[in-house]
């Protein structure tokens, strides 16, 4: 059943009063509590009750109702789990037959009941039932509340426009609290579970104070309804009244002390806010998405756009910073703990780090550490942020296409984020991070826009101060971040880009700098990270020297990482397999751990042999020799140029041989050799591409050599570019082709007169085994190189 208004124009049927019986048929109720002196329509919907009703028209107009426990019941099956035991004895005072074949009556409540014993013997279930009377209470305390309830009643007739003007005229002449009491339950929004309490419960007094908290909350409700109406114009659009209501709402919940969850969240919002002490713009801006925010409905996608920009602007460092650690002696220990040699690029850091001392607003310098590949320059990177105190941020560039990741995505969809450097500074929570820009020689440019000019204002300590990412488009200030930059060449990076960087190049490491770190850093490393104690395996100087020697040949030292971490873990299977005795790792046993020497770099041993020259050629993965191979044949005076050259070494062949052609007769050359010969240049390695004028003075021996038959010594590796006037000209890269000469057991250098300054930067343990001659012309070059071969020779 269900309760339903007193429907006009159908046919009335009246049912006479006669004597409740001790026997009542029981109707369930849904959703409905009927009182005593309630006169209320119900809706009969259910098979069961339809045939109760019908009874009811013939036999006695009396039933009990009693309201269902759960939602859906099987009145044939009824049971005291399904109805409350406590119900209402009603009277049927009208039948109401409709069309449609439904069927509403109009019933009377006359008393409380308990029901006793529950049959479901016919159509409908019937019960015993006991009346249940109310206590007397004639206390003054009731007294008061009757009067108490009648007031507060009347005055709620009076505010509300849903209750009739009639009521209050029935409240003033009610005579008990029992009628007073079920009067005001039968007319209050009543929660349904506090309804049936209500009928449950036979003190009046009880009832009264129960009455009394609902009577106070509808009060303070309809008087605050009432006031807010009163501040609203009398006519408004739609949008308005939206706007209306939700404030009505909220003023309401604050009210009853009933949180509203979106109001929790933007109050919350408006607290971080002014928690990150925002700069002026920033606020502003901030201020007025906020303001949409509260007007921009919760089920709005422009709402959740709204919400996490201002998510993002309450949790970005704008005045959070973490403080330097300035004592430039501990800075010193830290670095010369974390990394073996690298002394320019700690005294750079350290420079810094003295300065900022002593002027605190000083803006980052943009640093570039520009190396072959396993030197440590991104460790040193962290080592730097450990040194000052800072944050460490690490952020590859390697393949990035997209200018969005550098600046971040306009808020024009809901996906849109901010760039990855002001991500990253939200993460970190703090606005002077050390941010390391890996592999910045890497970045591309497609359709999407050139991450590499995106950088420019990054990377600008003049510009980044007003950097402004897309997303937030308010101004960040980068200018406390220290950036630094890794690069394995410099010639793919933008020249506007290189200029803004302070370039610090990292050589690749001696043989003595790489015993040193693989005694003190990758040994005990290699040990910790396979499960060996410091005393299971011990390395000696000789091993690890041959290990650097003859298995690696590179300017880091990854690969001899790799080879440590090989012999480590046979090592740990030794032991895993029940082995207990420690490991020396010796010379004589490498051969057991890491098989037969992979590098045989000791060219001094070749023989000698006519048009082979040793040449140094720089890569980005440091310095390395080249052998450059001459051979004359029969022909028309061509010159044949193979082994992958590019445009730049070719044109230096051409130079080299248009110079001996012009100067034949004072090198002792036929000139008739030149026009009824072929001369092959070939580089080994033919499927590496190799370029640069470096190889001018190489190129030029190895013809003269073959021309001459005179052989030149294996041990000698040359470099330099040559002119057509006879000039050599300098070259880069001298300190890393020096240390690969040094790797391959070269003893002689030839290079170009005015690279004898860079000569100080190659180490004195380099410079001891090594001799090195510089030239100014082709001329002294050429004889230079003859005269030290055949003193070779003889």
């Amino acid at each position: 059943m269900s309760a339903q208004e007193d429907p006009n124009d159908v046919e009335i049927e009246l049912v006479t009063e006669q004597e409740v019986p001790d026997l009542l048929p029981v109707m369930p109720l849904k959703n409905f509590v009927l009182f005593p002196q309630m006169v209320a329509p119900l809706v009969v919907t259910t098979d069961e009750s339809k045939k109760l009703v019908t009874d009811l028209s013939t036999r006695t107009p009396h039933f009990i109702t009693a309201l269902q426990r759960k939602e859906e019941i099987d009145e044939t099956n009824l049971t005291t789990d399904d109805i409350y035991r406590v119900g209402c004895v009603a009277r049927l005072l009208k039948t109401l037959k409709f069309p449609d074949g439904s069927t509403h009556v109009l019933v009377e409540g006359l008393s409380r009941c308990e029901l006793k014993d529950l049959l479901t013997d016919e159509a409908y279930p019937t019960a015993y039932y006991q009346m249940v009377e109310d206590a007397e209470d004639k206390t003054l305390e009731t007294e008061a509340l009757v009067r108490s309830a009648s007031e507060q009643f009347q005055q709620l007739v009076t505010m509300s426009p849903n209750l009739p003007d009639e009521l209050a005229v029935a409240i003033y002449n009610m005579g008990t609290p029992t009628q007073l009491s079920d009067l005001i339950a039968t007319n209050l929004p009543i929660p349904l579970e506090v309804r049936q309490n209500l009928l449950a419960e036979n003190h009046p007094a009880r009832r009264l104070k129960t009455l009394m908290e609902y009577l106070n909350r509808e009060y303070q409700i309809l008087k605050l309804g009432n006031k807010i109406e009163n501040k609203v114009h009398e006519t408004f659009t739609r949008t308005q009244r939206e706007i209306f209501l939700r404030e009505q709402l909220k003023t309401i919940q604050d009210e009853l002390g009933q949180n509203d969850p979106l109001s929790n969240e933007i109050l919350e919002l408006e607290k971080k806010l002014d928690e990150a002490k925002l700069p002026k713009e920033a606020r502003e801006a901030a201020t007025k998405e906020l303001e949409r925010l509260k007007a921009v409905p919760s089920a709005s996608p422009e709402h959740g756009v709204i919400r996490t920009y201002l998510e993002v602007m309450a949790a970005l460092p704008w005045s959070k910073s973490t403080e330097d650690n300035l004592d430039i002696l501990a800075a010193q220990k830290i670095l010369d703990k974390d990394h073996y040699g690298l002394e320019k690029v700690k005294d750079r850091i350290l420079e810094y780090l003295s300065v900022l001392k002593l002027k605190s607003d000083m803006k980052g310098p943009i640093l570039c550490l520009a190396g072959p590949p396993g030197v440590g320059k991104t460790s040193l990177g962290k080592s730097v942020a450990r040194a000052l105190g800072r944050e460490f941020i690490r952020m590859s560039l390697g393949g990035m296409h997209d200018e969005a990741e550098i600046r971040g995505h306009r808020r024009t969809y809901i996906g849109a984020m901010p760039g990855r450097i002001i991500e990253s500074l939200r993460r970190c929570g703090t606005n002077n991070p050390v941010i390391m820009l890996d592999e910045i020689d890497k970045v591309g440019a497609d359709f999407r826009g050139d991450p590499a000019s995106a950088l420019l204002e990054v990377l600008d300590p003049e510009q980044n101060a007003t950097f402004q990412d897309h997303y937030l488009d308010v101004q960040f200030d980068l200018s406390k971040v220290l950036f630094i930059t890794t690069a394995n060449m410099l010639d793919t990076i933008p020249g506007p880009l290189r200029d803004r960087m302070e370039v610090i190049r990292i050589s690749g490491y001696t043989l003595q700098e790489k015993y040193q770190i693989a005694r003190r850093y990758l040994v005990p490393k290699a040990l910790r990270e396979h499960g060996l104690k410091r005393g299971q395996a011990k390395f000696d100087k000789a091993a690890l020297e041959n290990i650097i020697g003859g298995y690696t040949a590179e300017a880091g030292v990854r690969n001899l990482e790799r080879q440590i971490a090989n012999i480590c873990r046979k090592v740990a299977r030794g032991f895993a397999e029940g082995k207990t005795r420690p490991v020396a790792v010796t010379a004589s046993k490498l051969k057991d751990f890491l098989g037969p020497v992979k590098i045989d770099k000791d060219v001094a041993e070749n023989q000698a042999m006519p048009g082979v020259v040793t040449g140094l050629a720089w890569t980005p993965y440091g310095g390395d020799i080249l052998f450059i191979e001459a051979m004359c044949m029969p022909g028309k005076g061509s010159l044949i140029l193979t082994g992958s050259l590019g445009d730049v070494m070719k044109e230096s062949a051409r130079a080299a041989l248009s110079y001996l052609s012009a100067n034949a007769a004072t090198f002792k050359i036929d000139q008739e050799v030149f026009a009824k010969s072929d001369i092959h240049i070939h580089v080994p390695a033919g499927a590496t591409p190799k370029d640069g004028p470096s190889a001018g003075v190489a190129i030029a021996l190895a013809i003269l050599s073959i021309l001459t038959e005179q052989a030149i010594r294996p041990d000698l590796a040359m470099t330099g570019e040559i002119s057509l006037r006879g000039r050599v000209l300098p070259i880069g890269g001298l300190k890393e082709k020096v240390l690969a000469a040094s790797r391959a057991g070269i003893k002689h250098i030839m290079l170009p007169e005015k690279n004898k300054i860079d000569l100080d930067e190659i180490p004195a343990e380099i410079k001891k085994k090594l001799t090195f001659k510089t030239v100014k012309t082709i001329d002294q070059a050429l004889r230079y190189a003859l005269k030290l071969s055949e003193g070779s020779t003889k």
